[in-house]
């Protein structure tokens, strides 16, 4: 019998299901869904039509019931066995949405929008601050889950507050402190699942966005393999590091264990090169952790978010000194 059972799982929820207005479906597969195109099927899958929708779905979900938003997965490996519990997309207009107030100069936005939206937004309002998602190809959730950052600014410079649902479906407001951002990471509870969030910039000449934003994309295209089925960086840098340079050190520029290779234009990328499984990719990651230490004694952290089930018994083992 499969570990994944989504009818099961549905079926404890009750009746109260058929007051969901987003679309509700059970064994959904995922691998379409992420950039890698590699993943198992979750056992519930919820589109919420709104925040009200996605309140009522959380009061009706058993607490044992593991829980797990998916925005773009651009920073996601799926595992091939699947993901137990539900995975919440935040994909309907309510989560897209965004309104700038140039006076602030701040910007109210839904977490399903993509990075690069919200760069959009702020570019036709004259608020300067946001180029740098202009190059993140993920959605403002993944963004605020992970203090995501490039070109020398981070998330955490932009945030002012966010909303979200808690485990109970109750609507909470975080403030900037409640937030607890650090290097690639926030210390938000798990469970919390963000819907909206204030951001603030500063006031700043169009021209000048729009020459911020050419060069984040210019540096995209010319240093990654943005054209690849990739997930964007997939370890941490070091303290004091980069992880690129630790894996070009090592020998591992366009290393590959089956489908999944470290890309030879940017070797901190890891690459589907056409039939990798998630097996094959974490693999890889775990083998060029161990010998980037064998090589110069820094561990990598992984950046990429592993999640799900194993298929087969063919856990991959996590490299620990």
């Amino acid at each position: 019998m499969s570990a994944i059972d989504g009818d099961a799982l549905l079926a404890r929820m009750g009746p109260g299901v058929e007051a969901l207005r987003g679309k509700l479906r059970t064994n959904q597969t995922l691998k379409d869904f992420t950039w890698f195109r590699v993943g198992g099927p979750a056992e519930l899958y919820f589109v919420p039509a709104d925040v009200e929708d996605l309140q009522t779905f959380m009061r009706l979900l058993p607490d044992d019931a593991p829980v797990h938003v998916m925005g773009l997965a651009s920073n996601s490996l799926i595992r091939d066995g699947g993901l137990k519990g539900a995975v919440i997309r935040l994909t309907m207009r309510p989560f897209n949405d965004g309104k700038a107030d140039v006076d602030s100069p701040r910007i109210r936005a839904g977490t399903g929008m993509s990075d690069r939206k919200l760069a959009a937004i702020a570019l036709e309002a004259g608020i300067g601050g946001f180029h740098f998602y202009h190059g993140i190809p993920g959605s403002l959730g993944g963004a605020l889950r992970m203090n995501a950052g490039a070109n020398g600014v981070e998330t955490t410079e932009r945030v002012v507050s966010v909303d979200a649902v808690n485990r109970q479906g109750e609507l909470v407001t975080l403030s900037h402190d409640d937030m607890g951002f650090t290097y690639r990471h926030s210390e938000a509870a798990d469970d919390l699942i963000f819907v909206s969030a204030l951001f603030e910039g500063y006031p700043a000449p169009r021209e000048e966005i729009e020459a911020a934003m050419d060069a984040v994309q210019k540096h995209r295209e010319e240093n990654q393999p943005i054209k690849e089925r990739t997930s964007g960086s997939t370890f941490k840098n070091p303290p004091g590091g980069s992880a690129w340079k630790c894996v070009d050190e090592a020998g591992l520029r366009g290393f590959q264990v089956g489908g999944a290779q470290m890309s030879p234009m940017h070797c901190n990328f890891m690459i589907n090169t056409g039939d990798a499984t998630a097996h094959d990719l974490e693999t890889l990651g775990e083998t060029v952790r161990k010998r980037v230490y064998e090589h110069s004694g820094t561990l990598l952290q992984w950046e990429v978010k592993r999640m799900g089930l194993f298929t087969n018994g063919q856990a991959v083992e996590t490299f620990r000194p």
